[in-house]
């Protein structure tokens, strides 16, 4: 399994806007095939950040869904309400689910 964790920081006055579009990306990516997890966090100490986590059967079913003219849709919605470029990392699932 395929995993990835990602730091986004909004705009001030925008993370609302941000958790809105990340949560439409996870109804629609977790219908996509090979995606197991996709979670939106609001950070508890600062008021300008969100974090996602990424769980996917592999890395292919990962990269195949940033094709998706939706799932694009959806990133060039976002990018302009950021505040710099993501951070984040990407891991193999060690756990059984």
């Amino acid at each position: 399994m395929y995993a990835m964790t990602g730091t986004l920081i909004a705009q001030a006055g925008k993370r609302d806007l941000l958790v809105n579009i990340l949560v439409r990306a996870s109804a629609l990516v977790l219908t996509m095939p090979g995606c197991k997890a996709y979670i939106v966090l609001e950070d508890l100490k600062d008021e300008h950040a969100v974090a996602v986590f990424e769980m996917w059967e592999d890395k292919a079913a990962h990269d195949t869904s940033l094709q998706d003219p939706r799932v694009r849709s959806l990133i060039a919605e976002a990018m302009p309400i950021l505040a710099g470029a993501p951070s984040g990392g990407e891991y193999r699932v060690a756990t059984n689910l």
